[in-house]
């Protein structure tokens, strides 16, 4: 299964995509990879390990779009999230309406 959303940035739309099999959410930009959030899943439980958003695309709402998703995806499969990636644990402070879906 592929979850997929879209978000404006500025003049351009961030699409995230979710590779199951390389266990990774994708952000594109104008077509172009742009981010990836990898993650390791085991049965109710996602672990984000890493995050990246390339040089060029900093700034333009990529990781948080990126991030959104996933999150959303989590919630909607009622995962418990482990944000071992800092990127992650950082967008979760930041953002109370996500802090349930951590232990």
């Amino acid at each position: 299964m592929s979850n997929q959303g879209a978000e404006e940035s500025g003049t351009s739309t961030v699409n995230v995509s979710n590779d199951e099999a390389g266990q990774q959410y994708t952000a594109s930009l104008d077509g172009e990879s742009v981010g990836t959030a990898a993650y390791e899943r085991s049965g109710d439980t996602i672990v984000f390990t890493h995050t990246v958003v390339q040089p060029e695309a900093e700034g333009r709402g990529v990781g948080s779009a990126l991030i959104r998703t996933a999150l959303d995806d989590a919630r909607e499969q009622q995962l418990t999230v482990v944000p071992q990636c800092v990127f992650v644990a950082g967008y979760i402070e930041r953002h109370p309406e996500y802090q349930d879906l951590t232990q």
